[in-house]
């Protein structure tokens, strides 16, 4: 098999578009010319080199390109070596962060039931996802902490109304209940990912969860692994509301995009400071393989093509395939469309998933299944999530082949 663009090119001479960007990874598409010309370039020179002996050239270069491309232009940045070991950073940075400006119990860090932040035994012990959570005797004594603010997991009782943004009332109550002084972080995700397929909060809440949280000296942890770098038609998932920029970022899919392994944390300029501080423990190791010139390098290149789109353009495509995937939902099969950008959550009626998915990929298109919200309302469907230089024909191509594929199953029932 060979790849292209938004394009996997079979042995048998079939092609497949990959609406899904891989794992919502390959957001610059595959076989990129930048990418391949910047890692040539760095191949050339050496591609491992441990900081301690080599200066950090482009591993530097990164850094200060990354926060521009995310407009937070003063961070201090840990380069990790995925999205898993990203979380796990900037877990242990913001214990150390809340110790040292004076909160010696602050060790809690709490998220909520509809989250994914990883797949090692601490983030899956940590988040919500049902379908990967830990037996209990293995999850530490972990587990989501607060409702999202979507229905599937916070129906307000008797009331049946919509969630806003008072729904952020629960982090506090989350907090509170455990005494604001043991809390260092609220971690969560702008815009949820493949746990229940792109659910987007209400106006108002991440500015309210912010508010909240600094009232209690507690810290704010987005992790934007997946949505970070225009997956949802703006640089972060959270610039697409005021005032709810976090503490600390996270980011890593749309970084390395599918050529390397690679995470980042984004440190705001207020608090960063205070990792050095001489009360401070010691920083977590970034690893062997974290940041090597090569995979800078990629990222790089990864910049360079994201750089490179008009963002104009960009943004109008992601309207365009919004507004037709939603369409969708005058079918009897599918229960809603919800997203933002290139994001999408094209939720089903029961039993649909896998008949669907096969009927969608006998006509030339992959996408990923989410996982669904589990107890009480099972839900299930997959995630519509292109790479972001798709053209406007390809994903015409991508929605007309679902529209059909929607059409033959609701024909066979």
């Amino acid at each position: 098999m060979t790849a292209s663009g938004p394009w996997l090119h079979c042995a048998d001479g079939r092609r497949i578009f990959d609406g899904s960007s891989g794992l919502l990874c390959v957001n610059v598409g595959h076989n990129s010319s930048k990418v391949a010309a910047r890692v040539a370039e760095q191949l050339s020179r050496f591609a491992f080199g441990g900081a301690a002996v080599v200066r950090p050239r482009v591993q530097m270069e990164l850094v200060e390109r990354l926060c521009r491309a995310v407009g937070r232009l003063d961070d201090h940045v840990a380069l990790p070596t995925s999205g898993t070991s990203a979380v796990e950073i900037a877990v242990c940075l913001a214990r150390n962060i809340a110790r040292v400006r004076g909160g010696e119990r602050r060790r809690h860090i709490l998220t909520s039931a509809l989250s994914y932040h990883g797949n090692s035994a601490l983030t899956l012990a940590l988040a919500g996802n049902h379908a990967r959570r830990p037996r209990p005797e293995d999850a530490f004594g972990l587990g989501p902490a607060f409702p999202a603010p979507y229905p599937p997991t916070h129906e307000h009782g008797r009331a049946k109304r919509a969630c806003d943004a008072s729904c952020a009332d629960e982090v506090a109550v989350a907090i509170d209940s455990r005494e604001a002084e043991t809390v260092a972080a609220v971690l969560l995700e702008p815009v949820n990912g493949t746990t229940g397929g792109a659910f987007v909060p209400p106006d108002g809440y991440l500015r309210r969860v912010s508010e909240l949280c600094r009232e209690r000296g507690v810290l704010v942890i987005h992790d934007e692994v997946l949505t970070g770098l225009w997956r949802t038609g703006t640089p972060l998932a959270s610039n697409h509301w005021p005032d709810s920029d976090p503490d600390l970022c996270i980011l890593s899919k749309g970084l390395g995009a599918g050529y390397a392994s690679v995470g980042a944390v984004l440190v705001s300029p207020e608090i960063a400071p205070l990792l050095r501080h001489e009360d401070a423990d010691p920083l977590p190791a970034m690893g062997t393989m974290a940041a090597t010139p090569l995979q800078a390098a990629a990222c790089l290149g990864v910049l360079d093509e994201l750089e490179s789109m008009d963002v104009d353009a960009f943004r109008a495509r992601g309207e365009r395939l919004g507004a037709r995937l939603r369409d969708l939902t005058e079918r009897p099969s599918v229960r809603d469309v919800r997203g933002l950008g290139h994001l999408y959550g094209v939720e089903l009626a029961p039993g649909l998933l896998w008949p669907l998915m096969e009927e969608i990929q006998k006509r030339g298109v992959f996408f990923y299944p989410f996982t669904g919200t589990g107890h009480p309302r099972r839900s299930e469907g997959f995630v519509v999530a292109p790479p972001l230089n798709s053209t406007d024909e390809e994903l015409g191509f991508m929605v007309a082949a679902l529209s059909d594929a929607v059409d033959a199953l609701e024909r066979n029932q």
